[in-house]
């Protein structure tokens, strides 16, 4: 019999300085590390050396709807640039990424039409780590 796992996207939980983020929109969340973990050159004869990459920069992007409670405090982040932690962990599928020191791009850019669209916060992850 084949083994079945259930994802809850209601599992997934974001926290930015220690702050709860709800509303999110419905593209949630994305994380990525910013560059490979090394790069290859090979030279005329063949030879491959391989370069480790020592950049530890993510960037992660929440999505949130434009009546989330925390649009504000998410805005005032990005007026502050100011530094902060950010974790987004799904317990259910065993996911964590983040890092304890991260600051906002800049601010979302601010749309409205016949519907309210979702504000896209992104940040970069001066630590970023991924488990």
């Amino acid at each position: 019999m084949a083994d079945v796992k259930l994802y809850n996207p209601k599992e997934c939980v974001i926290t930015v300085d220690g702050v709860y983020i709800t509303g999110l929109g419905e593209d949630m969340v994305s994380c990525e590390k910013d560059e490979d973990n090394f790069s290859t050159s090979v030279g005329a004869q063949g030879d491959v050396v391989v370069n480790q990459s020592c950049n530890q920069l993510g960037t992660i992007t929440i999505t949130v709807q434009g009546t989330s409670p925390q649009k504000g405090y998410l805005m005032g982040l990005a007026r502050s640039q100011s530094m902060f932690d950010i974790w987004v962990i799904n317990k259910s599928i065993g996911e964590k990424a983040g890092g304890t020191k991260a600051m906002m791009k800049k601010p979302p850019t601010l749309e409205q039409g016949t519907e309210l669209a979702d504000r896209e916060f992104e940040i970069q992850v001066f630590d970023y780590t991924v488990e």
